[in-house]
C-alpha cells in the first residue's frame, strides 16, 4: 500500500496525533526563539518565534476542525490564511523598530537558535508530509507552515554567518523581511485551496440535493 488510502477519514486518529506532536512542539520552541530573540534584538528571530507562535494557533484550530463537512473546513481554510498574516505584520513592525537602533545581533545565538528551530521544522514537515493531500486546505496548511519555516531557519542561519562576517545588522533584517514575503505566498496558497475547495463542495451539495428530489418524486407515469 503506497502512503494512505483516498478515502482515510478526517477523524482518523493518526491525523490527530500527528496534528497534535506538531502543536505542542511549536509552542515549546516558540517560548525558547521568543527570548533569545529578545535577549539579543533580532528581528528574524521575532518574526520566527512569532511564526512558532502561530503554528501552534493553526495546528489547535486545524485538530478541532477534522472530521467536519469540506465546506465547513474549507472556511477554517480561509481562516488560517488570515492567521499566516500575523507573522509577517509583527515583522514589518520589528524591523522598524531595528531600523531606529540598527545594532547587529549576537551572531553565535543567531546561528544557533536558527539550527534548533530548523530540526523542529523539518521533524514538523516530516510527520505532516504524508497527511498534506488530505483534509484539503486544513493539514495543507499545516504541511505549508512546517515547510516554509524550515527555509526560514535555513536562512537564520546563513545570517548568523553573515553577521559574524560582516558585523552588520542588515543580515538579520533582510532575513526577516524574506520570512514576511514567505507566509504572504503561503496565506495565497491556502486561501485559494480552501476557496477551490469550497466550490467542489457547493456543486456536490447541489447535485446531491438534485438527486434526492429525483429520488422523492419517484419514476414519471
Amino acid at each position: 500500500m503506497l502512503g494512505l488510502k483516498k478515502r482515510m477519514s478526517n477523524s482518523d486518529p493518526a491525523v490527530r496525533k500527528a496534528v497534535t506532536l506538531v502543536a505542542l512542539l511549536n509552542l515549546g520552541y516558540f517560548g525558547v526563539e521568543f527570548a533569545v530573540a529578545q535577549a539579543i534584538r533580532s528581528v528574524s528571530l521575532f518574526a520566527d518565534s512569532i511564526d512558532f507562535l502561530e503554528d501552534t494557533a493553526v495546528n489547535f484550530l486545524i485538530l478541532v476542525a477534522l472530521g467536519w463537512s469540506a465546506q465547513r473546513r474549507s472556511l477554517v481554510g480561509m481562516a488560517l490564511a488570515a492567521i499566516l498574516l500575523v507573522p509577517g505584520i509583527s515583522t514589518l513592525w520589528a524591523a522598524w523598530h531595528k531600523l531606529a537602533t540598527p545594532v547587529p545581533p549576537d551572531a553565535t545565538l543567531l546561528s544557533v537558535t536558527g539550527f534548533g528551530a530548523l530540526c523542529i521544522n523539518l521533524y514538523c514537515a516530516y510527520v505532516l508530509a504524508r497527511f498534506r493531500a488530505h483534509s484539503g486546505s486544513l493539514t495543507r496548511a499545516a504541511f505549508l507552515s512546517a515547510r516554509n519555516d524550515a527555509l526560514a531557519n535555513i536562512a537564520i542561519i546563513a545570517a548568523g554567518l553573515a553577521t559574524a562576517a560582516t558585523i552588520s545588522p542588515w543580515p538579520d533584517l533582510v532575513v526577516g523581511l524574506g520570512i514576511f514575503l514567505m507566509n504572504l505566498d503561503a496565506a495565497r496558497e491556502i486561501f485559494s485551496t480552501a476557496k477551490q475547495e469550497r466550490r467542489v463542495a457547493s456543486i456536490e451539495a447541489q447535485q446531491g440535493a438534485q438527486a434526492d428530489g429525483s429520488a422523492s418524486r419517484g419514476p414519471a407515469a
